[in-house]
This record gives C-alpha cells, sequence and structure tokens, in this order.
C-alpha cells in the first residue's frame, strides 16, 4: 500500500494535490467541501499473517478495506498485490483478481436467501464457470472446514446468525483466495458466538494460513486475532504493531487513551515478562562456583543447566551451604521438580503459578532450554 489517498466529493483531483502538501484534513474540508476519506496510508500485509485495521467509527478502515478490491475506487496511489497495481488494473484483470486472489466476508452475511447452504458457498465457483460436481466437492470441504458438515441442504433460514456467518465464511474459503478481507465480519453476532467464530477463525488460519485483512472496532477482538494491528483516525494510520508493541509502547496520547483499560494479563505472555536468565550455573560445576555466583549477584538461587542450556533443576544457597557442609555435590542438592511456564503462556494464567510457589518460575522452549526466568517483581513491572 503506497500513498493511498480517497476523496470524497465531485473534484478529488483538486484535493489530492493539496494532500499530498500536508494540509490537514480539516483545512481541506474548509476550503473545498470535500471529505478526504484516507490520507497518505502506507503499510504492508506480509504472506499469511492477520493484520488488523481498527478505529472508531469514521476512522477510515472499512474505506481501506474497500479499496482493497476496488470496492471503493481509491483517488491515488497504489495497491499492490503480488506486484501487480490493482489500482490500475482494466475490468477484465480486477475481475480475475477478485475471483481467485481476493475473497470478501461481510458483517451482513450477504447470503443469497433463495439458495442452500452448499449453493451459496459454490457461489464463487459458479461464477468461475466450474462445473456443478467440482464446485460441489470443493463447496463440500469449504462447508467441512468451517463446521457445518451435514448443513449443505439447509436454508438460509434455517440457520442462526453464528452459522450464517460461517457460510459467508466458508463462501470466501471455496475459491481459495490468496486473500481474505473480513469487513467487521463478526460484530453482529451475540457476544458468546462472536467468540466462538474468533476462535473458529484462529483454528482455520494456523491450518490455512491465509493473508488476512480484519476490519474491527473492538480492541480486544484485534488483540486477539492480528498478528499486527494498525489503529486508524482521521483517515490516517496512526501506528502500526504487534499486539505487545502496542499495549508496551503506543505511539501518541490517542492510542494511549485507546487502550486504556485493556486487560494486559490476557495479552502479555511469559515471554513478556521474563527476566534474561542470568546468571545460571552448568550442572558440571562444583557448589563453589554456584554459591560465588550467587553472592556475586545478591541472589538466593539459581538455576542449573547444561551445555546446551536445556534445564537440570534449581539451587538454593541454603541447600549449597548444607551440601558442602555434609560433603555433597551439586547433583545431591539440586532441586528439579520445580515450576516452568512455555514462553507463550498468558500472564493471567501465570499469576496464580507465581503466586504459589516459593521459586522463580523457568521459562523454557519445546527443547527444554531455558529462556527467561519470572519473578513476581517482573510480572508487576510488565503490567505497570
Amino acid at each position: 500500500m503506497l500513498d493511498l489517498i480517497k476523496i470524497f466529493g465531485r473534484n478529488p483531483s483538486k484535493v489530492i494535490s493539496l494532500v499530498k502538501q500536508g494540509i490537514p484534513k480539516q483545512e481541506i474540508f474548509e476550503r473545498t467541501k470535500q471529505t478526504v476519506g484516507l490520507y497518505n496510508v502506507n503499510f504492508d500485509v506480509y504472506e499469511g499473517e492477520t493484520f488488523v485495521l481498527m478505529g472508531l467509527s469514521g476512522s477510515g478502515k472499512s474505506t481501506l478495506l474497500r479499496c482493497l478490491n476496488r470496492l471503493i475506487e481509491p483517488s491515488d496511489g497504489r495497491i499492490l498485490i503480488d506486484g501487480k497495481d490493482i489500482a490500475t488494473m482494466d475490468d477484465t484483470e480486477l475481475r480475475e483478481t477478485r475471483r481467485k486472489k481476493v475473497s470478501m466476508v461481510f458483517q451482513s452475511f450477504a447470503l443469497l436467501p433463495h439458495r442452500t447452504v452448499i449453493d451459496n458457498v459454490a457461489f464463487g465457483l459458479e461464477i468461475q464457470n466450474i462445473s456443478k460436481e467440482e464446485r460441489y466437492i470443493k463447496a463440500e470441504e469449504a462447508i467441512a472446514k468451517v463446521g457445518l458438515k451435514g448443513h449443505g441442504s439447509s436454508k438460509i433460514s434455517q440457520l442462526s446468525g453464528g452459522m450464517q456467518q460461517r457460510v459467508g465464511l466458508a463462501r470466501a474459503l471455496a475459491t481459495d483466495p490468496d486473500i481474505l478481507l473480513m469487513d467487521e465480519a463478526f460484530s453482529a453476532l451475540d457476544p458468546l458466538i462472536r467468540t466462538e467464530m474468533q476462535d473458529e477463525l484462529l483454528a482455520l488460519q494456523s491450518k490455512l494460513r491465509k493473508t488476512i485483512v480484519f476490519v474491527s472496532h473492538d480492541l480486544d477482538e484485534a488483540l486477539k486475532l492480528g498478528n499486527r494491528i494498525a489503529i486508524m483516525k482521521d483517515g490516517v494510520i496512526v501506528q502500526i504493531g504487534t499486539a505487545e508493541e502496542i499495549l508496551t509502547n503506543p505511539a501518541d496520547d490517542y492510542v494511549s487513551g485507546f487502550i486504556a483499560g485493556v486487560d494486559r494479563t490476557k495479552i502479555l505472555t511469559a515471554e513478556n515478562v521474563m527476566k534474561r536468565p542470568e546468571p545460571v550455573v552448568s550442572i558440571n560445576s562444583g557448589l563453589s562456583v554456584a554459591m560465588r555466583l550467587m553472592k556475586k549477584h545478591g541472589i538466593s538461587s539459581i538455576f542449573v543447566v547444561d551445555r546446551e542450556k536445556k534445564i537440570k533443576g534449581l539451587l538454593l544457597i541454603e541447600d549449597a551451604v548444607q551440601a558442602v557442609r555434609e560433603n555433597r555435590t551439586l547433583h545431591d542438592a539440586l532441586i528439579t521438580d520445580i515450576p516452568f511456564v512455555a514462553p507463550d503462556l498468558p500472564v493471567k494464567d501465570i499469576i496464580p503459578m507465581a503466586s504459589d510457589s516459593k521459586f522463580p518460575l523457568a521459562v523454557i522452549n519445546d527443547s527444554n532450554k531455558l529462556m527467561g526466568v519470572i519473578v513476581r517483581g517482573s510480572i508487576l513491572g510488565a503490567l505497570q
């Protein structure tokens, strides 16, 4: 997305030059009575990621999404898909791109009420002139992916709102597009069904790895779904980042106000609150080395690892002293039954563990390698 501009008015070309001069949006409106919907928008979406556009009503997020497939015509700028500028495509190229590369899921479902589920899902394939037998096979596969197997012959009117949205999602998936555009796709659903659909989308994305651009006005939804989030205000992207980056380093007061009240314990993970695992002591070292490190760093316990930094246990200073008195080894004094967490575990699940544990929490990866250490103070510091 390069310098994308959208003007709503009778003479957009007059306004484009003002935008490129950096004239503020409000001043442009006062001078021309035309509205700047998008103001020099620039961003990239990476293959296989879920990129969330969010902001308050009127921020430009839905306008931006609909420019991506030219349901709304951009006034200026470039929209590159696989190196080709969709903004300059003729009708034939645009039609082909919409059929094969980009699908859209709407807030209002946009289903055909006189058709069955399978005929709704197969609609995009029908437009592509694919045979009935083949499109039904692909439609059934898409229906199964969204958890509606066995409902192909049902009428749309027989389905709940959540099921209808699943049909919309299946229709978008049936053509196997590279890119999914989702315009507040779950906002019309009841809270419980909305949560279920969010979970369904996350599960599907883990398998299919589609490139998804998702519009939402709900910050919790954006934080849950997005690999990265773009926060918009008045047609401008104010900040782009991961959930953690936006929560911990908001770009300005607008973003700070936007994220105020967010339950950070649901978003931040062990990896965000852990400290570097320093110092550690090798399992092949002696008790004297371990005790010297603890004294030097002013700590009362130390994690013990092997040569590959895989965790072997925890050594307490009092156990080390006792072992020296009794002429025992580091192996003898080691506590092996210690609490540990995965790096992606949410802080909300870590807090009770940290409260109940006498020891620091070890953060380890799938290979049992020590990545970090969590103490109560590091959790409080991150949340503040």
